[in-house]
């Protein structure tokens, strides 16, 4: 094995993903004010939900709510050590969905459904497309994205 393909795993090349595997992934993340703070500010999202401690106290969800492009980034991000470490391009993201409200404290998870896979315009990749779900601790789902990528081949690029 090549020297650039030993810092991947040997196992998330186009090859290796068949349409209806489901992958649990194995790290999770808990929201904290770092995340969801910081990025809604930096984005200017100007929602007092998402930032002020104050007003959101005395709300039906008893604190701040984290923003919905955080959520979904936080699913991605769990689920790119299995689906997308040999992605060449990230090609799209479909049917976001944010289907329960996640606030400080909750802890993320994700799952991740290859929906199909096919040739792309070039020898050495591929395109596959996920579907990736967040739970919360409680296992209530919080988000799905479908998500395409284009993956390497282990045929042109495991030996470099």
């Amino acid at each position: 094995m090549g020297e650039l393909a030993k810092l991947t795993s040997p196992n998330t090349y186009f090859e290796d993903f068949e349409v209806g595997t489901v992958i649990r992934h194995a790290r999770g993340k808990t929201m904290t004010p770092l995340e969801n703070v910081l990025i809604t500010n930096m984005v200017m999202n100007t929602a007092q939900g998402h930032f002020n401690e104050h007003q959101m106290a005395s709300s039906a969800f008893g604190g701040i709510l984290a923003y919905g492009g955080v959520n979904f980034s936080l699913v991605l991000g769990l689920a790119c050590q299995d689906c997308c470490e040999n992605a060449l391009a990230e090609l799209g993201l479909d049917n976001i969905r944010l289907t329960r409200p996640v606030t400080h404290g909750d802890t993320l998870y994700a799952y991740s459904e290859v929906l199909e896979k096919h040739d792309a315009d070039q020898a050495d990749a591929g395109v596959v497309v996920f579907r990736h779900y967040g739970y919360n601790q409680r296992d209530e789902q919080v988000a799905q994205i479908d998500r395409r990528a284009l993956i390497k081949r282990k045929s042109h690029w495991a030996n470099r």
